[in-house]
Parts: C-alpha cells; sequence; structure tokens
C-alpha cells in the first residue's frame, strides 16, 4: 500500500478515536449516540481490512473523516439539539435546527466520491454521465434504506426513537432528508469530479 494512504488512513483513525472519546464521554443519550456513531465503527474496520486491495484516494479518505465527525457531533448532542445548528438556525432565521439537513446532505456529497471511485476502479465503468447518473442513483438508495432504518427503530423503540429520528415535528422530515442526499450527491459530482479524477489516476499509478 502507498504510504501516504496507510499514514492518511492511520491519521484518520486516530482523529475518530478522539472524536468517538469526546462524543461519547457524556452523551445526551446513550442508545442514540451508539446508533448514530454505528457507521463509523463499521467503516472503520472495513477500511483497514481493504486497505491493500483498495487504497481510497485521499479525497474519498478526506471526506470520509469528516463524515464520521458529522455523525458523532449529532450524536453526542441528538441532531435535534446540536449547538452549531441553533446558530445557524439563528442566523438564518429557521423555524428549527438544520443540522440534520447538513447530516443529510453529507449523507449524499460523501457517497458520492466513495461510490464513484468504487465503481470507476472496481466497476470498470469510465468516467461520464453514465457513471454520475448510476453514483447518483446508488446514494438515493442508501438514503432510503437508512430512512428504512429509521423507520425500523421508530417502529422497535416507540417514543424513545424521536431523538434518533430528529423529525421536529415536521411531517416531511423524510422527503427532505433524501432531497438534501440527492443535492449533496449532485454538488460532490458537480464540484470534485475533476480532482477526483486526478487522484484515482495518481493512486492507480
Amino acid at each position: 500500500m502507498h504510504r501516504t494512504t496507510l499514514h492518511d488512513l492511520t491519521a484518520l483513525t486516530l482523529l475518530w478515536l478522539a472524536g468517538l472519546l469526546a462524543s461519547g464521554w457524556s452523551p445526551y443519550e446513550r442508545a442514540t449516540w451508539l446508533m448514530e456513531v454505528a457507521p463509523v465503527l463499521i467503516a472503520l474496520p472495513v477500511l483497514w481490512v481493504s486497505r491493500r486491495r483498495l487504497p481510497l484516494t485521499r479525497l474519498a479518505l478526506a471526506l470520509i473523516g469528516l463524515h464520521g465527525l458529522i455523525l458523532m457531533l449529532g450524536g453526542a448532542y441528538t441532531y435535534a439539539r446540536v449547538p452549531l445548528g441553533f446558530t445557524l438556525q439563528d442566523l438564518l432565521g429557521l423555524a428549527r435546527n438544520p443540522y440534520d439537513r447538513i447530516g443529510h446532505f453529507a449523507q449524499g456529497f460523501v457517497p458520492a466520491i466513495v461510490l464513484r471511485e468504487l465503481l470507476l476502479r472496481r466497476g470498470g465503468l469510465a468516467p461520464g454521465w453514465l457513471s454520475s447518473v448510476l453514483v447518483t442513483a446508488c446514494c438515493l438508495a442508501v438514503s432510503a434504506a437508512y430512512e428504512l432504518i429509521e423507520f425500523g427503530a421508530a417502529m422497535a423503540l416507540g417514543q424513545g426513537a424521536e431523538a434518533f429520528l430528529g423529525t421536529q415535528g415536521d411531517p416531511w422530515d423524510t422527503q427532505w432528508d433524501m432531497l438534501m442526499c440527492l443535492v449533496g450527491a449532485i454538488c460532490a459530482l458537480a464540484l470534485l469530479t475533476p480532482w477526483h479524477d486526478r487522484q484515482i489516476t495518481r493512486i492507480e499509478a
């Protein structure tokens, strides 16, 4: 494995361990924290196991690292109570804490680059409109699957799932979540594709 990639993965691991310690020290609700940071706990060993077969580009690793921190912050406070969200709510004059929207935007923005990398490097697809459409569709599928997981949690936990769902009384929260994921995926592809292509060429060489 490329030495730079190993260093990047080690840095991500240390950053996430520090983030998990900080967010899990005294979370608002322990069960909610565990559910919110579960993707981090799954992703970290997967990244290490696959590091030799498929070392990711620095861009993909950086985005994965950022997404993990977003999840940890949401888990520590619950998404409806994140202080950063209240600051944005006051600045923008919003009716609700928008941190949940940020989380779902990241749910499209980050997987778009990761999925694109997997499809281009291992799926045999070439860069272009077809791969972009497929990546966007996959991101929406991930978002829909997550909404079904939230639905399952709500059914299993009853009233106790409110902090995990973070709907804040919005009957259209599920639709907004998927829309933000779609916008995030489109923004990632529009803004980062040339940069991502250069990094893929470099790491494949």
